[in-house]
């Protein structure tokens, strides 16, 4: 599958960064290492920040917003995927 975006550019196939992503996010997301795979290094400073600064308290709401991501990284398709997170740049959600 090749994808041209508005450049002209071709983007490579992100299938398999698309699983991992939902993958860490659903088993780790609190770490936020499902982030630092998709090169969104501020997003995932910003989850391990809450997740270790809070002694914990933290990782219960930060471990949401990754079970969230994680099913909605999994759910989409992979132009779908590539369109938002590769393209737009869609950080969260």
């Amino acid at each position: 599958m090749e994808i041209i975006d508005k450049n002209g550019n071709t983007i490579p196939n992100q299938e398999s960064k698309r699983v991992l992503a939902g993958v860490l996010a659903i088993l780790i997301g609190p770490l936020g290492i499902h982030k630092f795979v998709l090169g969104y290094t501020t997003q995932g400073l910003v989850l391990l920040g809450v997740s270790l600064l809070t002694c914990g308290i933290g990782v219960f709401i930060t471990s949401i917003i990754s079970l969230i991501e994680g099913i909605i990284y999994l759910s989409k398709s992979d132009e779908a995927f590539i369109h938002t997170y590769q393209l737009k740049k869609t950080a969260w959600f």
